[in-house]
């Protein structure tokens, strides 16, 4: 499962399972993840925690064990059964009177979940569009097979619009980071040059009119447009603006919240400025946005959702799961080109993401200068 997928899952478990996958509110998750922090033999994984909202563990939690650890004077193991995950979803597998295994359906609950938040007739319909094409870099992560089910399955979009979405245990030798360095064949493939400029020598016509990548656990993200690359600080600020495309954040007329991590640009409070929403500036780590997605939940204070966060890492997220989500951030930018070109005819020239971009910054730049 990805990262988000996970804390959908985590989220949205009810105690009568909700349909085939078991019974039980989830208390909380261990994920063992491809991510920063590397463990086992090999370093070739991590273990964290996700709380019982989804959110990472915060430092109270963490502390908490930490002690506990200081305690332990023995530990048991336990021989299970062979456990099928290709199993059936439902099937169970019984390790003590206690403890038992369930599978279930990795896709159903996120894929629902994203479902809240994005109009996927919309979507699709602007899939179809004459001029429209996207390609998407799996970067043979976890998050390959969820942006398949999505993209190609939900939307129609042709499978050539995928590429490396099939998981792989070494990530195909490749470092699944999804930068200009290590994404550096969608990164060609959309008309930019290593350092994200644009390549010249091509016509933007011909290149596709989105490109996007996710990294290992299908958490963070890049994004492109023909011939134009996006920043991460960037990005968020564009999607905080164009709120209105958005079906998640448009249905309650915008957000009520925003923040970004501290060594991210201040791309976002301009627009939190001008939009009149709450900004805030955390320490680097998704904790502390979950502390400000949560703060109702979590601590009885004010309610800041819809709520959109993101990180200089390559990290968009919202309050729809209480992680980093790179497939959300690719619709969100999908949802923006499509309102953007309501309006453009067939055979007419798309509104392209450097259209955007471009043009948000000329607004924004004559505000903050008058």
């Amino acid at each position: 499962m990805s990262t988000p997928a996970v804390s959908a899952v985590i989220r949205r478990r009810k105690a009568d399972g909700g349909g085939e996958d078991g019974e039980g509110i989830a208390q909380g998750g261990i994920v063992l993840t491809a991510s920063h922090n590397p463990g086992g033999p090999g370093e070739d994984f991590g273990i964290k925690y996700n709380e019982g909202l989804g959110q990472p563990a915060g430092e109270e939690f963490t502390d908490a064990l930490y002690d506990k650890t200081l305690e332990i004077s023995s530990y048991k193991s336990l021989n299970s059964p062979d456990i099928d995950l290709s199993a059936s979803i439902g099937t169970q597998y019984q390790l003590t009177s206690t403890s038992t295994v369930t599978i279930i359906d990795p896709f159903e609950i996120y894929l629902n979940t994203l479902k809240s938040c994005f109009d996927f007739d919309q979507l699709r319909k602007f899939g179809a569009k004459e001029g429209f094409s996207m390609l998407f870099d799996g970067m043979h992560g976890a998050g390959g097979p969820f942006a398949k089910r999505v993209l190609i399955d939900e939307l129609g979009l042709p499978e050539s619009t995928v590429m490396r979405c099939n998981p792989l245990s070494d990530f195909g030798g490749c470092h699944p980071d999804p930068n200009l360095t290590y994404a550096s064949e969608l990164v060609k493939k959309m008309g930019l040059l290593p350092d994200g400029s644009a390549d010249t020598s091509l016509d933007r016509s011909t290149l596709p009119a989105l490109g996007a990548a996710n990294d290992g656990d299908g958490d963070r993200n890049l994004i492109a447009g023909a011939g134009f690359f996006v920043t991460p600080s960037d990005s968020m600020a564009l999607i905080a603006d164009n709120w209105e495309s958005i079906p998640q954040f448009a249905r309650v007329g915008g957000l009520n919240g925003v923040a970004r991590s501290m060594p991210s640009s201040a791309a976002l409070d301009v627009v939190a400025e001008a939009r009149d929403i709450p900004c805030f500036v955390t320490p680097t780590g998704w904790k502390f946005f979950g502390n400000l997605m949560s703060s109702k939940e979590s601590f009885d204070g004010k309610d800041y959702g819809p709520f959109l966060c993101g990180e200089e890492s390559f990290g968009t997220g919202s309050d729809h799961v209480r992680e980093k989500d790179g497939l959300w951030a690719v619709l969100a930018w999908m949802s923006i080109l499509s309102k953007a070109n309501e309006e453009v005819g067939d055979g007419e020239a798309l509104v392209g993401v450097a259209d955007i971009v471009t043009n948000h910054w000329k607004v924004r730049v004559c505000i903050v200068l008058s």
